[in-house]
């Protein structure tokens, strides 16, 4: 079924659609796009954004990276695939702030822990987290770890470390065959189980900000946040309205848990039809890319490759570099 290669692809296939309505109305799209929106990827190469690029860099760097996994195995691996993405010339996809600033300072040599964005929890954090996610031979609190560790270079609020980590859970679910009826419970299930969960050896004294007496208060912060959205997300489906804009349900994108609950709603309101999820993500009044890689790489997690249309894997851009990862995996 190649799960993995199907996720990363529906990853890029969702950027690559997302990317050309990010930024507009639903109204705006729809008059660009008549009558319901993009419908295919554009281009040979057809173009992806940061967030592709991104994943790809994290996925590459747990490839680099000498097993166990551990904070010092890992650290250099990202910080170097996140400065190669950084200085890269095909860096002019609109990146985000947040990564610019972390991964300037990361070109620096500056310590990853006053490099990254303290209060940031941009999407940044676990639109990028994907691979994560499709790790063979790891533990749960492993995947947990590195989810967040991964995050934590760039964006170090609690909310963008406990939304990669939950993003990347929702993909191990998936790929393990969690049906789309049963993961909300999952997850739900599992950030209460993570409230004070604080991964001190990965992430060392990040908690310590002001107001925050304790590493269990600051990623209980986090959780929390996730867990709203996640209530959201549960409401939404019960709804079950496809016709109106998800966004309206569990939040623009902007921020990480919005993007993580947007780009899974997306997933369950179509969850046997993975080029209508994407499409309806790509509908969306905002940050349209990033939720529609999520989505893309919900979808593709549980159908594989062969759900994609076979020109769209030809044409993506970096698909060389998205099959050997899958290869890795799958």
């Amino acid at each position: 079924m190649k799960r993995a290669s199907g996720c990363l692809f529906g990853m890029a296939f969702g950027d690559a659609l997302g990317a050309r309505t990010e930024f507009m109305s639903v109204d705006q799209i729809l008059r660009k796009y008549p009558p319901n929106g993009p419908e295919q990827i554009e281009g040979n190469p057809a173009l992806v954004t940061d967030d592709s690029q991104m994943a790809l860099a994290v996925g590459e760097a747990l490839l680099a990276a000498p097993r166990p996994y551990t904070a010092s195995t890992l650290e250099q691996p990202l910080r170097e695939a996140f400065v190669d993405w950084y200085e890269s010339p095909e860096n002019n996809r609109a990146p985000g702030m947040t990564c610019l600033t972390a991964c300037g300072k990361l070109k620096l040599g500056m310590p990853w822990r006053e490099a990254t964005v303290a209060n940031s929890k941009g999407c940044g954090a676990n639109m990028r987290v994907q691979p994560v996610g499709l790790l063979n031979g790891v533990t749960d609190v492993e995947r947990a770890a590195i989810a967040q560790f991964q995050a934590a270079l760039t964006h170090g609020h609690p909310t963008g470390l406990a939304a990669a980590d939950l993003t990347s859970k929702a993909i191990a679910l998936i790929v393990d065959g969690v049906q789309p009826e049963d993961l909300v419970t999952a997850l739900k299930e599992y950030a209460m189980s993570q409230r004070k969960i604080y991964h001190e050896d990965w992430l060392g004294d990040l908690w310590q900000q002001p107001m925050i007496e304790s590493p269990e208060m600051f990623i209980a912060r986090g959780w929390d946040e996730c867990l709203i959205r996640i209530y959201r997300i549960e409401a939404a489906v019960k709804h079950g309205d496809k016709t109106v804009d998800p966004c309206k349900a569990t939040g623009l994108g902007w921020i990480a848990e919005e993007a993580f609950a947007t780009g899974l709603l997306c997933y369950l309101l179509f969850p046997d039809d993975p080029v209508g999820a994407i499409r309806r993500a790509a509908v969306t009044a905002g940050d349209s890319d990033s939720i529609a890689c999520l989505t893309g790489a919900f979808a593709g997690a549980r159908w594989g490759l062969d759900a994609w249309p076979a020109d769209w894997v030809e044409r993506i851009e970096y698909k060389d570099r998205l099959a050997k990862l899958g290869e890795a995996w799958d």
